[in-house]
């Protein structure tokens, strides 16, 4: 399928409702297809994880929990998270032309890790309020989060405390994390993404992970690679159903619709084996930073039961393969030149 069938096709298929029984049999389909996925196959997954996380976030627990159990042929160790007995929302007028178009950019590799996340997180804005107030109802069904967000407002964390951590802390590790990669501290301006003027405990939540997005890597595991950021993406949503989270993903799932299906089953393991991490885990937002900035990751994986991510694939795999997948794509479109100069054979 060219570019513009596969769009076609996804938006012809994204306004379906959610039906478990055919997204399992879709999930053992594409991977017992490995490699030969169709992209047929590859947009329908991509058109069900775009209406969860934009149309029925309540039921990304849902279909997450079904895709994994199907894909790695095992049940997941943790209790169900319950779904909102409500109908989809209505697709917003101009949502799916702006995510179509992050889709293609990041197919072409036009985007850089900052303007992913707020071109993403800017999707937010075509969403009605009737789509909000169905996040506050769903937060409060994962775990942990009622307890968490019943804490004060987090205040800014500052540079300075964590540079007087001892060695060895998971303080002294984030302020290096942070000052060796020039990182913001908290990502994105909470002020500036609108983020304190969101409804409690979504105010909480999304200025929490922001605070405390590289401490999850640290702790449970990921690198600050493409591929990790990706992984983390699906822990953080399966921790305390994040919606960017998952709209991130469907972003991803969208643009793997339009790559070779080679990659496909990259994107699924990480994607599943992530999510089941997040799901098997202790609720991360219950962990007080701020009064446990002197001990070491190590002792916090310990002391809150944290296994850190078994990954299966090295987390710089992306990185690694970049300049060999932009050369073949370079080449792919001189040959496609090539033979439309060429002369009709005889």
């Amino acid at each position: 399928m060219d570019r513009k069938s596969v769009e076609t096709e996804f938006r012809a298929r994204v306004a379906a409702p959610i039906d478990l029984a055919l997204i399992v049999d879709l999930t053992k389909r594409l991977k017992s297809a490995g490699r030969k996925a169709s992209a047929e196959d590859r947009v329908q997954m991509a058109a069900y994880l775009a209406h969860a996380a934009f149309l029925a976030p309540d039921k990304v627990a849902g279909v997450y929990d079904a895709v994994s159990e199907a894909w790695l042929g095992k049940a997941i160790k943790a209790d169900p998270i319950d779904a909102l007995e409500r109908d989809s929302e209505p697709s917003p007028p101009l949502l799916w032309d702006k995510f179509w178009s992050i889709v293609e950019d990041g197919a072409d590799g036009k985007l850089d890790a900052l303007s992913v996340t707020e071109r993403t997180a800017a999707l937010g804005r075509e969403l009605p309020d009737t789509f909000v107030a169905r996040l506050v109802a769903m937060s409060h069904t994962y775990p942990g989060v009622t307890e968490a967000a019943s804490a004060a407002f987090p205040e800014k964390i500052e540079l300075t405390t964590l540079a007087k951590q001892p060695a060895g802390s998971i303080g002294a590790e984030f302020h290096q994390l942070i000052v060796d990669n020039k990182f913001d501290l908290e990502v994105l301006d909470r002020s500036e993404i609108g983020i304190t003027a969101l409804p409690h405990p979504l105010d909480y939540l999304n200025t929490r992970i922001l605070q405390s997005h590289d401490l999850w890597h640290i702790t449970a595991g990921y690198e600050t690679t493409s591929l990790h950021e990706i992984a983390l993406s699906a822990f953080q949503m399966a921790q305390f159903g994040h919606n960017y989270s998952a709209q991130f993903l469907s972003t991803v799932a969208a643009a793997s619709a339009m790559s070779p299906a080679a990659g496909y089953k990259i994107m699924m393991d990480t994607v599943t084996t992530a999510w089941v991490h997040g799901r098997e885990t202790y609720p991360m937002m219950l962990i007080p930073w701020e009064a446990i900035w002197h001990k070491s990751a190590a002792e916090i994986r310990t002391e809150f039961k944290i296994r850190e991510y078994k990954r299966p694939y090295r987390a710089d795999l992306i990185e690694r393969t970049a300049p060999i997948a932009n050369l073949l794509r370079r080449l792919t479109a001189f040959m496609a030149l090539f033979q439309r100069k060429r002369p009709a054979a005889t």
